[in-house]
């Protein structure tokens, strides 16, 4: 069984929350060792922007949450493309990871924008 290596990405802020309406805790955004994997199986496409969540991260253009995931939070950032960064808590860990890096159409986050899911990040 392999060991996860955790590597930082960023932290969760303040202003996530203000923007949220949430009361998260503060801590680091990591991503494992097995995030690579992950995304050369599901969304080999987006393998150019793992080495930039740092700056997903420090300034996202949306931010959300997914009624689906409790303690989770959605990020977006058009880099040539519209780009969600998901990240959850692990409660045990104490940290939020990245679980997943995908593409996201326009209309699907005009329709999360109208809907309230994703605000503007400022």
């Amino acid at each position: 069984m392999s060991k996860h290596i955790l590597t930082k990405d960023g932290e969760f802020k303040q202003n996530f929350n203000k923007i949220l309406g949430t009361n998260m805790p503060l801590l680091d955004i990591c991503h494992s060792n097995g995030l690579y994997a992950h995304v050369q199986k599901r969304h080999p496409h987006c393998l150019k922007f793992i080495d930039k969540l740092d700056k997903i991260i420090a300034n996202p253009d949306y931010i959300g949450e997914n009624p689906k995931e409790p303690n989770s939070i959605e990020l977006i950032k058009h880099m040539g493309e519209n780009v969600m960064v998901a990240v959850k808590l692990d409660s045990v860990g104490q940290y939020y990871y990245v679980a997943s890096i995908y593409n996201i159409t326009q209309s699907k986050i005009d329709r999360r924008l109208y809907s309230g899911r994703l605000k503007k990040f400022k």
